[in-house]
């Protein structure tokens, strides 16, 4: 097995050009049509497996390549044979990943899913002691009668320290504004078979092995975390708000993941990241906060008892600030920083060393800290009614960690406990959803009374009406959601089972 270390930029087609005009490297530089099919079954068993099975013609001979995910952000393994046609030779699976699922039928049940036709120029780059392939490809992946351009960059090391393919990826982000794409050519291909791609994208499911190391488990986590946040970079350029608010998901998923590992990160390296997190996770925050308020409070009292003047005021001034609000996000995602961002947080990931030496599998790790957290939520959730909203605010973000660890330990847990496990779930995300909405009507209260104030004179009565309307129909809804958070935080159990296969 050969290991693969690489990253892949998205770079404006403009740009990309300017990339191999480096005259010290027209030496070495190399062009190649690379056509590729991709084969799986009808129900994607190598995809669910984390597995990638590819048969690339290059020039007039074909290569068959098994590719799997790996435990950082960069390196995966790689296995590759030369094979006599454009079909997979599963004859070559021995000692790849592909044999550990293998059946008799798998060779009847491949086909080709998607292919891709690229046009590839590279060039070697040297940076300090290492050796790195810098390779610009275009042209187009195809699935059916749908198809996408490809216009990207790979950065792979061939030699030498991971350190310098991130110095390198720095400097060409500084000069082109790069953008790290954590998608292969073949979840690219799998997102055009399932048309998706184009819209806000729901976090991926997290399979991590039972022998694995806390450490490494950390890595798979945040690796997935970091795929989702930059999965939805588009839609937010786009001002689509479902994929503001799953970015915001996909950054919470990291600074949970880093809270549930804390003890064995290094804080200094780890407190750059989580500032960046936390600034990014601000600049979205207006855009989310205000269109809830805009969808589930201003506009249903339209049909409400409310005079129609107040109603079209406070919807106009909401609909002004949620336009600048998103547009506020859509800067945040096209800055330097956020492209900085990326490959800071990927580099971390992948180089991120351990401040303690930790002998446990995450199995026996996954169980201590989920019976750690659900027993301290139980015991402060016991007064929430006495709480003010800024308590109730903090206890709201440990019940959201403790329900972003149960997904991310899932699949840790044996067949028999999954029902245990699926009613914690359900209701760590019905105390959730009720002190998060306690937290959006304080915000609201905020918002509405700003707006009331700041009106304009000839509208300034109707809005102020309008605003008391919606802060009172919020507050009578708060005693319902109070008692019904204490309810679930008082059946609330620690969890006693332990991790099995």
């Amino acid at each position: 097995m050969n290991t693969e270390t690489e990253l892949k930029f998205q770079v404006a087609p403009r740009k990309l050009a300017s990339l191999l005009r480096n005259g010290s490297g027209r030496r070495h530089r190399s062009e190649q049509t690379l056509v590729s099919n991709y084969y799986d079954t009808s129900k994607h068993k190598l995809r669910r497996n984390g597995l990638t099975l590819r048969v690339r013609k290059i020039e007039d001979r074909y290569v068959q390549t098994v590719k799997a995910s790996g435990m950082g952000s960069v390196t995966r393994g790689e296995w590759e044979h030369e094979v006599s046609g454009a079909k997979p030779d599963l004859k070559q699976m021995k000692n790849t990943a592909l044999e550990r699922v293998a059946t008799k039928k798998l060779p009847r049940k491949l086909r080709s899913v998607f292919q891709t036709d690229v046009h590839r120029t590279a060039e070697e780059r040297r940076v300090r002691r290492s050796r790195i392939e810098l390779a610009v490809d275009r042209g187009r992946i195809g699935a059916g009668r749908r198809s996408r351009p490809i216009a990207e960059l790979e950065l792979e090391l061939k030699s030498g320290h991971v350190a310098d393919l991130f110095r390198l990826a720095r400097d060409i982000e500084r000069k082109t504004g790069a953008e790290l794409d954590l998608r292969s050519k073949s979840e690219r291909g799998y997102q055009l078979l399932a048309r998706e791609g184009e819209g806000a994208q729901r976090a991926e499911p997290i399979g991590l092995k039972h022998e694995l190391s806390p450490q490494d488990a950390f890595r798979v986590i945040a690796h997935s975390t970091l795929r989702h946040i930059t999965a939805n970079a588009d839609p937010v350029r786009k001002m689509d708000s479902e994929g503001v608010h799953q970015m915001r998901v996909g950054l919470r998923r990291l600074r949970a993941a880093i809270s549930l590992f804390d003890d064995i990160l290094l804080r200094a390296s780890t407190a750059r990241i989580k500032a960046e997190l936390k600034w990014l996770t601000g600049e979205l925050a207006p855009a989310r906060e205000i269109d809830v308020f805009l969808k589930e409070s201003i506009q249903p009292i339209a049909d409400q008892d409310v005079p129609k003047r107040g109603s079209r005021a406070i919807r106009k001034e909401f609909s002004r600030q949620r336009t600048a609000a998103f547009r506020r996000a859509r800067d945040a995602v096209d800055s330097a920083r956020y492209r900085r961002l990326l490959i800071d947080a990927a580099e971390w990931i992948d180089r991120e060393r351990p401040r303690s030496a930790d002998d446990r599998t995450i199995a026996a790790y996954a169980g201590a800290v989920l019976d750690r957290r659900v027993k301290k939520a139980r015991k402060q959730g016991k007064q929430l009614s006495d709480l003010d909203p800024g308590q109730r605010h903090k206890l709201r973000i440990k019940i959201k960690k403790i329900r972003y660890a149960v997904d991310f330990f899932r699949n840790l847990y044996r067949d028999r406990d999954q029902d245990e496990l699926a009613g914690l779930s359900d209701r760590l995300k019905r105390i959730q959803s009720a002190l998060g909405s306690l937290n959006d009507f304080a915000a609201h209260r905020e918002l509405a009374t700003e707006a009331a104030l700041s009106a304009p004179p000839a509208n300034r009565r109707a809005q102020a009406f309008a605003s008391g309307f919606i802060v009172g129909q919020e507050r009578e809804a708060a005693q319902d959601l109070i008692a019904d958070a204490s309810k679930q935080l008082h059946r609330l159990r620690r969890l006693s089972i332990e991790p099995g296969k």
